[in-house]
């Protein structure tokens, strides 16, 4: 616990003071991140079609049982706040699971407030996942995550220098295929589209270097 909290201190006072973010701006970012990803997530839902990810692997699973979406995004994340906690320190760690469990409850929301009875399935991936995709930049860009295979991406890209989005799109490619089992194959092909449209996005625009904001608070 000490190293992980040496490695979170040392980038701290890295970081030029300008580049750091306030309480304020962590907690906007993580509200917006949240939000439009969850509202992403639940196009997705709504239309039947899957994504990447552990959101995608939420998904999966809640069309073959009975449990909702927000809970299975929470429990199947849990294990790898562990991960993160070793790797990225707690502060991370924290932000990651307030945002997963924003998402699992605004998630709900969502598709108890929206009349979407006539969703077009191609409207739902396009949309649904740039939102998604727009969501988890934000939350990067604030040390936080949608948890899971985002921790182990951005894990690769810190370490390894590898694009988190490359990464994230080899994870996606595994649930994208593992949806054949459940969701019938056109809409399997229409999540894959779904799936590099947002891999892209996030390797397009969070690489290694490019942007080094951090909390100016502890």
């Amino acid at each position: 616990m000490t190293r992980i909290l040496d490695a979170s201190t040392a980038a701290l006072a890295a970081t030029p003071p300008e580049s750091r973010h306030s309480v304020l701006e962590d907690v906007m970012g993580i509200a917006t991140g949240t939000l439009a990803a969850s509202l992403g997530l639940s196009l997705l839902k709504t239309a039947g079609v899957v994504t990447g990810g552990t959101a995608g692997l939420s998904l999966l699973i809640s069309y073959a049982a009975p449990i909702p979406f927000g809970v299975l995004f929470f429990v199947v994340n849990a294990p790898f706040f562990v991960l993160a906690l070793w790797k990225k320190g707690w502060l991370f760690t924290l932000k990651t699971a307030i945002s997963v469990a924003l998402v699992s409850v605004l998630s709900s929301v969502h598709v108890a407030a929206l009349d979407v009875s006539n969703l077009s399935p191609v409207y739902a991936v396009i949309v649904g996942n740039v939102l998604a995709g727009l969501g988890m930049i934000v939350l990067f860009r604030h040390g936080a995550s949608l948890g899971g295979f985002n921790i182990v991406a951005l894990i690769a890209q810190e370490r390894l220098g590898w694009r988190a989005g490359y990464v994230q799109m080899a994870f996606d490619v595994a649930v994208v295929l593992a949806a054949l089992t459940v969701v019938p194959a056109w809409l399997v092909l229409l999540s894959a589209v779904g799936a590099v449209v947002i891999n892209l996005m996030i390797a397009l625009n969070h690489r290694p270097g490019r942007y080094s904001g951090v909390p100016r608070w502890k």
